[in-house]
């Protein structure tokens, strides 16, 4: 960044300097953690006044901060002190408008003091929000540098999941087929979206004990059906099937049960939700920064994925994105971006491409092999002279096998801070798959996603 000040002897009356600043749900969140003030009047999803509405006013401070960018930004910019600041707000400003901020010089004074004009407003009606006085010592020595570099910030905040709960929270409530809930977590997370207005659930298991698990955190389940299955998990989760074949259940929530105890039933020939594609794993992943949610296939059930079974994988996360309103650009993920005939998951990426270039996959692009860096940033697409329309830019990553995946899943959760809402494709239903360590965030957001595929497919 270059940075050049101007000092009192460069300076005369009448000078002036501006910047614009476009205010963000993020900046609020920002100022708050730097400044400590937690009003909620001042955060982007707090609602204080009961109209339903989330006020993001601009803290009035953080209007007085863009002051301080212009004088110690532009005039007179670095070595610039202040030593006094008046302020008078004349309105408010809110997230999503831009700003202009405007100091002009008044008067100079000795000692290299400068008397200040300041105002803030608001572009498009030119509205006031503030006016006031600066005095400032001004620099008497020259700068002049371009090495200037401030870190960047990245707001731990889900807004991807936020806006697909704004989505799903209209549709009608899923009837789902909740698989022993019987554990304080596995119930929770089905009751609170229920209370969302995203689920219905069908609770399905031994009933005692999930009246205890209700009990235990003093939930009221009456409103809802429970079903008494005291043979087994596996045998619930047989039920379950039944109640989607019924047209009852249009979704399948897991409980407290194993992975295994529930899919069993699902693949059975018969009476299972089989549909002729493999069952695959997709973690939705809402990851701070990242300007949309990112898909990582397969994770949780392929352990050493073949070609026929990645090309599944791949079909359904396409289908998923789709129904979620993405722009399906799947990285099929190796070691390498270029085909290594000892390097099998290579081979594959680059076959799983042909294939969706003629016709086998469909619905989104594919492209591989590409290595983790050059499939989710640009500049390393580019440096390694990837074209295309994925490289660099890629939502859904596919993995070589489930080792990957897990491990992939779990860094973007426990290092880049991300949530991640878990589905089962492939089956006559989405089959929503929450773990015990999910946050009320990542419940939510399995249930979102798993209403507005469904609605999504059966609205096309």
């Amino acid at each position: 960044m270059l940075m050049v000040n101007r000092t009192f002897d460069e300076i005369a009356v009448g000078d002036n300097a501006e910047i614009r600043r476009l205010v963000t749900p993020d900046d609020l969140y920002v100022f708050a953690a730097a400044s400590g003030n937690y009003n909620p009047m001042h955060l982007p999803n707090a609602d204080t006044d009961g109209d339903g509405h989330p006020e993001q006013i601009t803290p009035g401070m953080f209007l007085a901060a863009l002051i301080s960018g212009v004088l110690g930004t532009q005039l007179p910019g670095p070595g610039t002190l202040y030593l006094r600041q008046t302020l008078e707000f004349h309105a408010r400003a809110h997230a999503g408008e831009e700003l202009v901020c405007r100091v002009t010089v008044l008067e100079k004074r000795a000692g290299h003091v400068l008397r200040l004009g300041t105002e803030i407003r608001r572009t498009g009606d030119d509205a006031l929000l503030l006016s006031g006085e600066a005095e400032v010592e001004a620099p008497t020595v020259k700068f002049h540098r371009d090495d200037i570099e401030v870190p960047g910030l990245i707001v731990q905040r889900h807004r991807h999941f936020e806006a697909l709960l704004d989505r799903a929270r209209p549709l009608p409530a899923l009837p789902t087929a909740v698989v022993c809930p019987d554990d304080a977590n596995s119930l929770g997370g089905a009751l609170l979206a229920a209370r969302e207005s995203l689920i219905i659930p069908i609770l399905i298991g031994k009933a005692a004990a999930i009246r205890a698990a209700a009990a235990e955190t003093g939930a009221d389940i009456g409103a809802f059906e429970l079903i008494d299955v005291t043979n087994g998990d596996t045998a619930a989760a047989a039920m379950a099937c039944k109640l989607v074949h019924e047209g009852r259940a249009a979704a399948v929530m897991k409980g407290h049960l194993h992975t295994d105890d529930l899919l069993r039933p699902m693949l059975d020939r018969d009476t299972g939700l089989r549909i002729g594609r493999r069952f695959t794993h997709i973690f939705v992943m809402d990851v701070p920064g990242q300007p949309q949610p990112v898909m990582v296939t397969d994770a949780a059930i392929n352990i050493a994925p073949d070609l026929a079974t990645k090309m599944d994988i791949c079909q359904n996360a396409i289908d998923l994105a789709l129904s979620l309103g993405m722009e399906p650009r799947v990285g099929v993920l190796s070691a390498v971006e270029t085909v290594n005939p000892a390097i099998q998951s290579s081979i594959d990426a680059a076959l799983l491409s042909k294939m969706a270039e003629r016709g086998q996959i469909r619905g989104g692009l594919v492209d591989g092999p590409l290595a983790m860096d050059n499939a989710v940033d640009i500049g390393a697409a580019r440096t390694k002279g990837l074209q295309g329309g994925v490289a660099g830019r890629a939502n859904i990553l596919v993995v070589p096998d489930i080792d990957a995946g897990n491990m992939l899943a779990k860094q973007l959760a426990f290092i880049s801070h991300a949530e991640g809402a878990g589905l089962v494709m492939g089956a006559r239903v989405p089959v929503i798959l929450n773990s015990r360590s999910d946050s009320p965030m990542s419940r939510l957001a399995s249930c979102a996603v798993a209403a507005l595929h469904h609605f999504g497919t059966t609205r096309a």
